[in-house]
């Protein structure tokens, strides 16, 4: 018995009976492929950002805060009141803007517990010096598996679903489940395992332990890349839909199939363009760092290392 599992379940039961369920409004950054999204209790307006954007411009070194902005209006016109910002994992693809929305709106910067072996395992690669502690202290709540929070009135749990990262987690907000980059849309599959800590075998069993789940859970997706024939982005879908019609792990496919397929389809991918700033930051739960003696912030470029 998977007693975080179990809990898992019946929340989403239990939405689906009362219809008590998070209001949803997602938020989509082209250049990243990122859904971002706030999720609310419409009767406490409690609410959760999930996987935010911070804009970096890699050729600039710029950074903006439009997608980040965009999110605070909406709280604002919607009265909301932020009482957690969560992140699935160390994104490699995009920075996080949560110290950003977390001074303008408050709330708690949450992530899984296992960001400290991301965190000592990058703070290697980055040099990083004494004043990183790669303890998750920079981080307000390190979520262990099954650990269960709320949102309002709603009930929440952190599922731990290694496999792309050591540290991934997908939180069940009643019947919605936000998976980061453990799943994509059925017609495109399943995330990369080949970063440090990836593991191929371990995504197979997470993601299977994710469609354990009752087929009308709600699945929201970290990204979109718009599979082969379909000409617009989609964020959006079930449990059910995964488990007939994932392309990579759909009911039927079995592990060492999957692992087989993963790893040869893994070796011809090349590295996001976006991983040395946005992990170097993203460890750090979204912190940039600090300036140097003339003022100016640096992110490092590690030569031959990945």
């Amino acid at each position: 018995m998977d007693p975080a599992l179990d809990h898992a379940t019946k929340l989403v039961r239990a939405s689906l009976r009362t219809n008590i369920k998070a209001e949803i409004r997602s938020f989509f950054d082209e250049p990243t492929n990122t859904a971002s999204y706030v999720a609310w209790d419409p009767v406490t307006k409690r609410a959760a950002i999930i996987d935010s954007v911070l804009d970096f411009d890699s050729a600039a070194g710029r950074t903006d805060t439009a997608s980040a902005d965009a999110i605070i209006a909406f709280v604002k016109a919607e009265g909301l009141t932020i009482d957690w910002l969560l992140e699935t994992h160390a994104h490699a693809d995009h920075l996080s803007a949560a110290p950003y929305l977390q001074k303008a709106l408050g709330g708690k910067i949450a992530i899984g517990r296992e960001i400290i072996r991301v965190q000592n395992v990058f703070g290697k690669i980055f040099n990083a010096g004494t004043e990183f502690e790669r303890d998750g202290s920079e981080f307000d709540r390190l979520f262990d598996d099954g650990d269960r929070f709320t949102i309002g009135e709603i009930d929440a749990v952190a599922l731990h679903v290694p496999g792309h990262t050591p540290a991934d987690l997908a939180y069940v907000v009643g019947d919605a489940v936000f998976t980061g980059d453990t799943l994509f849309m059925p017609d495109y599959g399943t995330a990369r395992a080949d970063f440090p800590g990836g593991d191929a075998r371990e995504l197979f069993r997470s993601i299977r332990r994710l469609l354990k789940l009752p087929p009308e859970t709600r699945l929201f997706l970290c990204h979109d890349y718009k599979a082969a024939g379909r000409d617009k982005y989609v964020w959006e879908t079930t449990v059910g839909a995964q488990r007939t019609g994932n392309v990579h792990v759909h009911e039927g496919v079995d592990e060492d199939d999957f692992v087989s397929m993963r790893t040869k389809r893994d070796a011809t991918l090349s590295m996001p363009k976006l991983i040395f700033p946005s992990i170097q930051v993203n460890m750090r739960g979204g912190h940039l760092p600090e300036a140097e003696p003339n003022g100016t912030r640096y992110l490092k470029i590690p030569l031959d290392v990945l």
